[in-house]
């Protein structure tokens, strides 16, 4: 517990001096938050619907911060580690690829958290936004897709054999997510063709968990996207600790 809690205070340091988790994380998910209070507001999220767009979109905004700690944050950390050789010099102590990967995760989701509690606070002060389902739903759907984004970025990040193929990967799989699954461009606006194509991005699975979660909209209708979310956290996790790269 004592080397968790030391690496974790010295990489949320190092996380904090180099800033882009600051904006990538925090300041840009708020940001959205308020532009899109600002043009749609209370508006209903679509003809009929008895929900407005901002009760419709809090769970897509705030799936901004894992998205980009999973998939920028946290593989670049651990490649730019194997690169600078720290991960050698870590092979040789007692810390193993678990702890490691498991600082990193801690780290973002301290990221991910405060970003939550951003956007909530700025979506409610300033735009009257409430909760439609249970909190406790949603925080647990909120973890899941914490588990399942952040994999991902473990077994990138763990697995890469360089920087190069790390920041390939991380911005093939970023801004698609980012634009496609729902985060910024509203998914139930899309064609259904875009709609079929954007289903393949675990998450885009997460973002329909979170609004059904904020919507407290049915269970079966999360089924899916839970067993996805599961599967994908799974496999990646388990392919990172398995074939992690010291160098």
């Amino acid at each position: 517990m004592k080397r968790f809690s030391t690496m974790f205070k010295t990489e949320l340091k190092l996380s904090l001096r180099g800033l882009d988790m600051v904006i990538f994380a925090l300041a840009m998910p708020l940001v959205i938050t308020v532009i899109l209070g600002i043009l749609f507001g209370n508006k209903p999220a679509f003809e009929g619907a008895d929900y407005t767009f901002m009760e419709q979109s809090f769970g897509a905004v705030s799936s901004i911060a894992i998205c980009a700690a999973g998939m920028m944050g946290l593989p670049l950390v651990v490649s730019d580690y194997r690169n600078k050789k720290i991960l050698k010099r870590f092979k040789v102590t007692p810390i193993n690829p678990s702890l490691i990967l498991l600082v990193q995760v801690a780290v973002n989701m301290f990221y991910a958290l405060i970003s939550l509690l951003l956007v909530y606070s700025a979506a409610a002060i300033f735009f009257g936004y409430q909760m439609k389902g249970s909190w406790l739903h949603f925080i647990g759907a909120y973890f899941l897709v914490i588990l399942s984004m952040y994999s991902l970025g473990m077994m990138v990040g763990g697995i890469a054999p360089n920087t190069k193929t790390v920041n390939l990967v991380c911005n093939v799989l970023y801004f698609p997510m980012l634009i496609f699954s729902g985060t910024t461009l509203p998914y139930e606006i899309m064609p259904t063709a875009l709609q079929k194509a954007s289903d393949v991005l675990p998450l885009t699975q997460g973002i329909k968990l979170l609004k059904a979660a904020s919507l407290g909209l049915p269970v079966n209708s999360i089924a899916i996207p839970i067993i996805i979310m599961i599967a994908i956290a799974v496999i990646c996790i388990s392919i990172s600790i398995r074939f992690f790269r010291w160098e």
